[in-house]
């Protein structure tokens, strides 16, 4: 009986819609920009975003400048040196670059979204789900570089203005302080992202490599995760894994926002 209430509500919601005598409110989880250092107040286009940031020239939450810095080795978007450890492979610094263009660009993490205490962001992103190829292809190309430490956010010894080793560290190779992609994932940005078992274009996912001809797939993803963070907020931030298949059928209604 409730889904048929549930069901019946949407379909009259459809005709009102479709009549013209229902105007959808804008979800506040979705299409927005994080406060945060460089991100703009609000995504639009960017029809100049560089190399790798491109796939979101459409609509972005960075400028064609931050994607620009996002490619350097020495960025002046954080001062952070990928070659703490000598020089970074390209096949593996091409991972942490597409990482930098999502968090930069993206304007579908308002799901994740959370309050930071930083003197650079009020906000930042928590327990993005990021699909199971993306995690396991950026751990398979970066396991034989190396590194000196497992959570990149803090720690760092940065007397010289740039992130160096702490003293009394070791650099290693990535295999070893991230033994499974899960653990590069989740540690290496304390928790930013999520090792989901999604797969991409399962819509419950959001991938850090897409091809912007067929559209970005992160959109229906968070349209999802937005309909279900008010049907079950802490189910979704605690990145917990759907219980019941049926919640996986998303509503019209979401669609429709």
């Amino acid at each position: 009986p409730g889904m048929a209430v549930v069901l019946l509500e949407l379909l009259v919601l459809l005709v009102l819609l479709a009549a013209g005598a229902v105007v959808p409110l804008r979800d506040p989880l979705l299409n927005i920009c994080m406060d945060a250092k460089h991100h703009k107040r609000e995504p639009g286009p960017e029809g100049k975003l560089h190399s790798q940031c491109s796939p979101w020239k459409d609509n972005a939450c960075c400028t064609a400048n931050t994607s620009l810095e996002a490619h350097k080795d020495q960025s002046n978007l954080y001062n952070f040196n990928w070659n703490h450890c000598g020089v970074m492979p390209p096949k593996c610094k091409r991972h942490f670059i597409q990482d930098t263009c999502l968090y930069e660009c993206s304007p579908n993490l308002g799901p994740w979204i959370d309050q930071a205490d930083s003197s650079w962001r009020r906000e930042r992103i928590l327990h993005v789900p990021l699909c199971k190829e993306d995690c396991e292809e950026w751990w398979k190309d970066c396991k034989d570089s190396v590194t000196c430490k497992e959570n990149w956010h803090e720690g760092w010894n940065w007397a010289t203005g740039t992130n160096r080793c702490p003293w009394g560290s070791m650099c290693r190779p990535f295999s070893e302080v991230f033994p499974r992609p899960q653990d590069l994932c989740e540690k290496i940005w304390s928790n930013s992202y999520r090792s989901s078992p999604e797969r991409r274009g399962s819509g419950r996912c959001i991938q850090m490599w897409f091809d912007p001809a067929r559209g970005n797939p992160n959109v229906v993803v968070a349209k999802y995760y937005a309909w279900k963070k008010r049907s079950s907020p802490a189910e979704v931030e605690n990145g917990a894994p759907e219980s019941d298949q049926a919640v996986r059928a998303l509503p019209c209604s979401v669609l429709l926002l």
